[in-house]
């Protein structure tokens, strides 16, 4: 479903990254692990496309999306791939069904309420789609970025460290909540984590900065 080849970023001349090659069949889930500062949030926002790397090739779903100009890129974004940052980014100024109506409008797809109602009922929100987001509970605003995250049937689902600050049970709800968002629509899911809970529960593991 994506394919990283001699995929390298530096900052100020440094490397901070490296990734030989990687790649990873439709509906797979991965964890990217390692310690803070080994790169794992800049691999997301490569596979993204929100960061271009120094150097290497990326493909998302048969796409080097190295080849698409940023107004291309911005649209194949909220086509094929779905992210759910450490920062909701949530709009303040819009309804939690604007937001998602929002997502659609960007990606250039028809504004379709039967889809965004339905995900929101998936995940126990119908109730919340007239609200701001100072109106939710962080578990509220956390699902409702991940609704967002999906709601165009993305064939990558990215995930940021969306465990850290929970509590174990609320740990585990997080990773369920993603899995099952990923297996709905057939995405290929990565999530970038070092919280030791969940490696036991995904099987496939990247590692940088030397943790295994």
């Amino acid at each position: 479903m994506f394919e990283l080849k001699n995929l390298r970023h530096a900052y100020n001349g440094s490397d901070v990254l490296n990734v030989p090659a990687w790649e990873a069949d439709p509906g797979a889930h991965w964890l990217v692990v390692g310690p803070s500062g080994s790169g794992k949030t800049t691999l997301l926002h490569i596979l993204a496309g929100i960061l271009r790397p120094t150097a290497g090739a990326v493909t998302v779903a048969g796409q080097d999306i190295g080849a698409l100009s940023p107004t291309e890129l911005d649209r194949f974004r909220g086509q094929h791939i779905g992210i759910v940052l450490q920062r909701l980014h949530l709009v303040a100024s819009l309804t939690v069904i604007n937001n998602l109506l929002l997502a659609q409008y960007l990606a250039g797809l028809p504004q379709d309420r039967q889809r965004v109602n339905e995900v929101l009922a998936n995940l126990d929100l119908g109730d919340r789609r007239g609200a701001y987001p100072h109106e939710l509970s962080h578990g509220q605003a956390q699902r409702i970025a991940v609704a967002r995250a999906v709601v165009n049937r993305p064939q990558l689902l990215l995930a940021d460290e969306p465990t850290s600050n929970l509590d174990d049970q609320r740990c585990l709800q997080a990773l369920d909540l993603l899995e099952t968002q990923a297996r709905a629509c057939g995405a290929t899911l990565v999530i970038a984590t070092h919280d030791q809970r969940i490696k036991s529960r995904v099987s496939n593991h990247y590692p940088l900065g030397g943790q295994s």
